[in-house]
């Protein structure tokens, strides 16, 4: 039969995602990526905020009206079905089975019982409802995370080394949908990276809900930096990068480990949330203003070209104008490479939820378009200051017209950050592309680029050295 895979969320769900495809593939089922051909289509979920529920919720909708053409089972699984079982098959009964985490050990067994039987075992654990106590959740097996399919083409792949998240910030549902955190045998991880190194993956990048939690359940120490330090041995992989490290987490250790490993990016990802030492004791955040401060002064002074990227979140109850303020004059010293911002969202049994003084939706709109304006601004400034540098480039693709290159410097992570458009020579020559012309020779591999404009405020424009 034909499977067709839809995914959302994360890129640690979408390991999950790619888990899921290999299973299939293994019990020789075939993929495609058109819905119209599909047999099965396999919907994995998001259920993090607002948004991205109302995405989850109008991608089954639309998944199901192929149920009236080809398609025999429509499956979903995911965040979405961990956290609202009971609500999602009462309300879509175009599903013909609802996947939860805690049952992505017997996930195939729940999936062969539909397909082969017609069975459909109603799920028996609580929903996130129902939980008092944040429960344990299955780790995918080792098998499972090796068998995957790397959906993310031939160059970079995400390394998952920790389920789940322990820190129960006040705003976060995520405790309560994948449970605490969960760290992976160093040996099953260092196997993994060996593997997609022979596969031809060039840049591994290493996830988890917080990485510099890594090690401290499994060996009662952090083992962040030495879990960097194998993998940087691994003579095929050229850039490591590792995402979600909390402020808290970030040890003298590891940055001297950015500073001095030639493999290791010089990119730090750092989630600070907020500045106002108020709003970050509410949101239950284990640093202050000045430790972040003083963070991010260490980073640049120990290494000057850091690339360094946070989020925030307006609009959290109780956020004064004042809070905002600070927050906004925060934004405009400290500089950040990349910033992402989130209107607050209120998720249910969250602590947060039940905070009085929760912020009017227009205000959320007003702080989050004053933020990410003045970001534009300090992004477009950063990137100008880099007209003349040279960087090595992973070139991905060409544009539709043929007139770019397009590719990444190792300071800029996959669908997150902003690109680089290398001119194509052959384009400037002859003013436009030959049809029998494939321009396709420098696609997949790494080359000097000298950096000539940027475009727009998050893009760079180069030419190939």
């Amino acid at each position: 039969m034909n499977v067709g895979f839809v995914h959302l969320g994360c890129s640690k769900n979408l390991i999950d995602t790619e888990a899921a495809i290999g299973i299939f593939k293994n019990h020789k089922y075939k993929i495609v990526n058109d819905e119209k051909i599909a047999e099965i289509i396999v919907i994995n979920t998001c259920g993090f905020i607002d948004s991205s529920k109302e995405e989850a919720i109008n991608t089954i909708l639309e998944m199901a009206k192929y149920k009236q053409k080809k398609c025999k089972y429509l499956i979903v699984m995911g965040c979405l079905v961990q956290r609202y079982y009971d609500d999602l098959v009462k309300l879509l009964p175009e599903v013909d089975l609802f996947i939860k985490l805690d049952e992505y050990n017997i996930l195939w067994e729940k999936i062969e019982n539909l397909i082969n039987k017609g069975i459909v075992e109603k799920s028996k654990t609580k929903t996130h409802k129902e939980i008092t106590k944040i429960p344990k959740m299955p780790m995918l097996t080792q098998e499972e995370f090796l068998n995957r399919t790397i959906t993310t083409g031939k160059n970079y792949a995400y390394l998952k080394i920790g389920e789940g998240c322990s820190n129960n910030c006040t705003y976060c549902a995520i405790p309560y949908i994948r449970g605490p955190f969960v760290s992976r045998k160093k040996e099953d991880i260092i196997e993994e990276a060996n593997q997609l190194a022979k596969k031809g993956i060039k840049e591994l990048i290493i996830i988890a809900q917080d990485t510099t939690k890594y090690g401290q359940d499994l060996y009662k120490e952090n083992k962040l930096v030495e879990l960097l330090e194998e993998i940087s041995k691994i003579e095929e992989i050229k850039w490591i990068r590792f995402l979600y490290s909390y402020p808290e987490g970030i040890t003298e250790e590891l940055i001297d480990l950015v500073a001095k490993n030639k493999k290791i990016v010089k990119y730090f990802d750092i989630p600070i949330q907020h500045i106002s030492n108020s709003i970050l004791k509410k949101m239950n955040r284990r640093t202050s203003k000045e430790q972040i401060m003083n963070l991010i002064e260490n980073i640049r002074s120990k290494i000057p070209d850091v690339t360094l990227r946070t989020s925030l979140i307006v609009g959290f109850p109780g956020e004064t104008n004042e809070n905002f303020e600070e927050l906004l004059e925060f934004v405009k010293q400290a500089k950040f490479d990349k910033l992402g911002v989130f209107k607050y969202s209120k998720e249910d049994n969250t602590p947060a939820a039940k905070l009085p003084n929760q912020i009017h939706g227009n205000t959320k709109t007003s702080r989050y378009n004053k933020v990410m304006k003045l970001q534009s601004e300090i992004s477009r400034k950063n990137l100008e200051n880099k007209i003349g540098k040279t960087y090595e480039v992973i070139v991905e693709e060409m544009s539709f017209d043929k007139r770019y290159y397009i590719g990444r410097t190792c300071l800029d992570v996959p669908e997150i950050d902003g690109l680089v458009y290398i001119k194509n020579p052959t384009y400037e020559q002859n003013n436009n592309i030959k049809k029998d012309t494939k321009p396709n020779d420098i696609i997949n591999t790494f080359v000097k680029c000298k950096i000539t404009d940027v475009s727009g405020n998050y893009d760079l424009i180069g030419e190939k050295l």
